[in-house]
């Protein structure tokens, strides 16, 4: 990989969505994506990507979560005093204190708050800071990976033992009641997951729960693991319309698509120096190292060893102490192990949906769609649904469920923008 490098298009597959949801006239969502300049940047930062899903009254939650998208990675790429790890954390941090001032400022957004999770993805591995209930995923060799903890009073009260499974099916507790956010308060908990080391065809989804609230993990894993970052973005989204759209839907898909970016036995691990700070040492003891030794080899020469003890010994202990500090400075790291992590990730795991029946529900979405567009009589090229139905239909019983599949969210994807053009009421949805 060239020194020079700085478009990643053929080492990494990128796609983003965002949209209002059926039900909510505004988008309180927002994400940023920031890709290293250079491959410098790439080894000490890494590319960026973060989601923020805003909650507040009015416009207060779309600029919660704004604040959250533009101080992280602006605050990530000016600290340079800690691992990169410890860095997204304090950017985390950093975004809550903005957030919380803004919101002290006007009453009009006070008390306002998002939820934020960022991710880096570094040599070493992708590195998550995360707070709320949006959510990071991994597709990997097949099983889908949910490496951040909710922070909800669902998933608390489990991890609390306080919550059995038939309580949480009977819906008693809301599921989107969160337990932290940035913004509402001076001070946050933060969580750091990672790093999880990259291979080839890994596939990261960063998501809101306007998502995950409607569409299933296995079903999340079979979009990723059969269709590029660019289809699976957009079937995603119209899968959880399909089904209501009750929130805004915010996406990101990042798939590894070259070995080079992949975590190999050479990469150096990472070295945790939270306790490092600027280094520098006080320009008095460099005056007073310097002085001292200069009289103490002046007095030496002149044969008067008594005088020279004097300035010898202040010349030994301020080297002593400029000694000690640098050999502080260049050991106050730990040097993570290829097995050592933040977090406790994953906290889910899920095989994709089989694909028989993924391509069996795709396929009754798709006629249920066909069957709408008929009754409400939308101006469709009916012969291109007649074709995207066979082509379908033939990968089907070839069989070539993966191809299928695209296929089949292809189709739902197009005849989505028929129902975005013909639905002018954000409370309209096909409950499918």
């Amino acid at each position: 990989m060239s020194e020079s490098l700085t478009n990643w298009d053929n080492y990494l597959a990128v796609a983003s969505l965002s949209d209002v949801g059926m039900r909510r006239s505004n988008n309180q969502d927002n994400m940023s994506i920031m890709l290293a300049g250079s491959m410098e940047q790439w080894q000490r930062k890494g590319h960026v990507f973060v989601v923020a899903d805003g909650m507040g009254a009015h416009a207060a939650g779309e600029l919660a979560s704004k604040l959250a998208i533009e101080h992280v990675p602006h605050l990530y790429s000016k600290y340079n005093d800690a691992s990169a790890p410890e860095e997204l954390r304090k950017s985390v941090i950093g975004a809550n204190s903005e957030i919380h001032r803004r919101g002290q400022a006007n009453e009009e957004f006070y008390n306002m708050g998002t939820t934020c999770c960022a991710m880096t993805l570094l040599p070493q591995g992708a590195v998550i800071a995360h707070i709320g209930d949006s959510r990071v995923y991994r597709l990997s060799k097949n099983r889908l990976e949910q490496l951040t903890f909710d922070h909800s009073l669902v998933w608390e009260m489990k991890a609390a033992g306080q919550l059995t499974k038939a309580e949480e099916k009977s819906g008693k507790i809301p599921k989107n009641v969160i337990t932290r956010s940035l913004g509402p308060y001076p001070d946050c908990k933060v969580d750091l997951e990672g790093p999880f080391p990259l291979a080839p065809n890994d596939t990261f989804l960063m998501c809101s729960d306007g998502l995950t609230g409607v569409v299933s993990d296995p079903e999340i894993a079979s979009i990723l693991a059969n269709m590029t970052p660019d289809e699976a973005v957009r079937v995603l989204v119209d899968l959880a319309n399909l089904r209501g759209g009750p929130d805004n839907i915010t996406v990101i898909v990042v798939k590894v698509t070259h070995p080079k970016m992949a975590t190999s036995s050479d990469t150096p691990p990472l070295v945790l120096n939270s306790n490092k700070s600027n280094f520098e040492i006080p320009m008095f003891v460099w005056a007073l190292f310097g002085a001292s030794l200069l009289f103490a080899l002046i007095f030496l020469l002149w044969m008067n060893i008594v005088t020279a003890a004097l300035p010898g010994l202040a010349a030994i202990g301020s080297g002593i102490y400029i000694l000690v500090q640098v050999i502080r400075s260049r050991s106050s790291g730990q040097t993570m192990t290829k097995t050592q992590r933040f977090g406790k990730a994953p906290y889910t795991r899920v095989a994709c949906a089989s694909p028989p029946k993924f391509t069996e529900q795709l396929a009754g979405i798709w006629g249920q769609l066909v069957k709408a567009a008929e009754q409400n009589d939308w101006s469709v090229d009916q012969a291109q649904l007649t074709s995207m139905s066979q082509e379908a239909e033939q990968l089907t019983k070839k069989p070539d469920f993966p191809s299928a599949i695209r296929a089949y969210g292809k189709a739902i994807s197009q005849l989505m923008e028929s129902l975005r053009n013909h639905v002018g009421d954000s409370d309209s949805s096909l409950d499918l």
